[in-house]
């Protein structure tokens, strides 16, 4: 199972990177973090144009189980799980991407 986690963390992209650093400033911070911030944050860092590609980002994230996602007041708000956690650790310990600044967790700092 550890290279399957391992081979699973080397395929992760820079969007799923900061989908799972955001999730995780999210949580310290105590606020929700859903889809439509995700594709706003995306956005504003050139990562994508279309809310179809962060559809799929986030889904291949929950299919991972890096992330669970809970439907709350209308919302799809996303998790970092245990195994999602364990894989930001390891990418920030390796220095695969840079942290970039969330432009929702800037307004509501």
């Amino acid at each position: 199972m550890e290279n399957l986690l391992t081979d699973q963390i080397k395929r992760q992209k820079e969007h799923h990177f900061l989908i799972l650093y955001w999730a995780a400033e999210a949580e310290v911070r105590g606020v929700k973090y859903n889809i439509t911030n995700v594709f706003d944050d995306l956005k504003d860092v050139g990562v994508t144009r279309t809310k179809q590609s962060v559809m799929a980002y986030v889904e291949s994230l929950y299919a991972l189980c890096f992330i669970d996602i809970k439907e709350e007041r209308n919302r799809k708000n996303i998790y970092l799980s245990d195994a999602g956690a364990e894989a930001l650790e390891r990418m920030v310990g390796e220095s695969s991407f840079r942290t970039k600044k969330s432009r929702y967790m800037e307004g509501i700092v």
